[in-house]
């Protein structure tokens, strides 16, 4: 292998989820989900922003899969909306939703590009909320048995599922601090949120292995956390802003056990897991994903509840329109990690990608994002390294393929190396697109300017 070429194989995607880019999102029988409940809350969503249009991928599949073809990806990593192949959550299959999705992936087949499917990416069906959602002790169950219809329409010609994208997220997001789906703030319901979901994940990997024949895996967003000093409160803060956001995923499923640091974060909140729960959660996977988009400078902070810590803006350095400083390196530093204390998985970069401005409109067909372009540039790099260190890393997705709903942020944040106008709908590959086609065709780090 050259200096600056990736390892045969190597794996160039672009990733998305559901409610993110499909619009439609009630369409053809599907079944509202938490985040089409949140989204028409008012005061939630910024500017009032649903995903009711959205990208309108729903429609318009066919012309996304083409432009996929057109920049070279050989993979799509994607999500399916739960509530769009079961309306209620259990029980009665859609069937124009479970042809949507037969569609989307012979779509892609037939185009050369692989699927790799996330069944869950934040969209819970509303009916299940009604009945606790992730705090009710059966939804291990609810989300094994839509994991099995999932693989039994899909599987075979999906060759790697994920089973949570995110779990960090849904908890932290949506139970502790209520900025997300379903909106609530409490650490009681943050740790058993957190618990139970590794336990679905758990179940929905047990369900593959009695039925599936090729690869399922977790996907976690890790970001590095550095002490701001060697100060004994700020090296303490780190230790449990690591436990808490790290550790807290990767230790139950990989090691049997909870970072001890998780007692001081949630206090009365914490309970111990039992022995069956480390065994239920910790499933064989076959590959890990890891999503990677900042480091966290950590200080000690104790108006920060419930962490104690807080972070750092460092001088010099550029962020993204998210606040989120680029650092590249500490992406190596993550890879390296995971691979030498969690027993060298298999890993996918399942995402990784910046919000920078862009125009609402291409000016003169053309979206010219520099900083998106050496972001790319760097943290491919980043990867390079790890590999070379002697991780085994075997693919990169880029977030994301459209510039999309980011969430609570509205359309105000674009992350897509494709641009989207969203009054037409149009979209223009931008130049960070054409320098990934380049680096895809090449399976080699590409200078930018070259």
């Amino acid at each position: 292998m050259s200096t600056r070429a990736f390892p045969p194989g190597f794996v160039w995607g672009a990733a998305t989820a559901a409610y993110q880019i499909e619009g439609s999102p009630l369409a053809d029988g599907a079944g509202p989900s938490i985040w089409h409940r949140f989204a028409h809350t008012p005061g939630r969503v910024r500017d009032g922003d649903t995903g009711d249009v959205a990208c309108d991928h729903y429609r318009r599949w066919r012309e996304d899969l083409d432009l996929m073809r057109d920049l070279g990806l050989n993979a799509y990593r994607f999500s399916l909306a739960w509530g769009r192949l079961l309306p209620e959550g259990r029980g009665r299959l859609n069937a124009a939703g479970a042809g949507f999705y037969d569609r989307l992936v012979d779509g892609l087949l037939e185009r050369g590009i692989e699927p790799m499917v996330t069944l869950y990416h934040w969209d819970l069906p509303a009916a299940l909320d009604d009945r606790g959602g992730w705090l009710n002790p059966d939804c291990a169950g609810w989300f094994a048995e839509y994991a099995e219809r999932a693989y039994r329409l899909l599987d075979g010609r999906v060759k790697r599922w994920v089973t949570l994208n995110e779990p960090w997220v849904v908890a932290d997001g949506g139970y502790l601090h209520g900025v997300l789906a379903p909106g609530h703030r409490s650490a009681f319901e943050a740790a058993i949120a957190a618990r139970h979901l590794l336990l679905a994940h758990g179940a929905a990997v047990a369900a593959y292995r009695a039925q599936g024949r090729h690869e399922i895996g977790l996907v976690v967003n890790l970001e590095p956390k550095v002490a701001a000093s060697a100060a004994a409160a700020d090296q303490a803060a780190t230790l449990r802003a690591d436990a808490y956001m790290n550790r807290q995923y990767l230790d139950p499923v990989f090691r049997g056990s909870c970072p001890e640091a998780l007692r001081e974060v949630f206090g009365a909140a914490w309970r111990d897991w039992r022995a069956e729960e480390f065994t239920a959660a910790g499933q064989r996977l076959d590959f890990l994903g890891i999503n990677y988009y900042t480091r966290g400078v950590t200080r000690a902070d104790p108006s920060q509840w419930p962490l104690g810590a807080a972070p750092v803006v460092q001088r010099g350095s550029t962020y993204t329109e998210t606040g989120w400083e680029v650092w590249p390196a500490a992406l190596t530093d993550v890879l390296v990690r995971v691979a030498r204390d969690y027993g060298d998985p298999p890993i996918f970069i399942t995402e990784n990608g910046a919000a920078f401005y862009d125009p609402p409109v291409a000016i003169d067909g053309r979206v010219r994002d520099p900083l998106r372009v050496d972001y790319l540039h760097r943290h491919l790099g980043a990867v390079h390294d790890a590999i070379a260190a002697g991780v085994d890393v075997r693919g990169y997705f880029v977030w994301s393929l459209l510039d999309n709903l980011e969430w609570a942020h509205g359309y105000s944040k674009r992350f897509g190396i494709v641009h989207v106008d969203f009054a037409t709908q149009r979209r223009t590959p931008k130049d960070s697109a054409q320098y990934y086609r380049r680096v895809a065709a090449a399976n080699a780090l590409l200078d930018p300017g070259g």
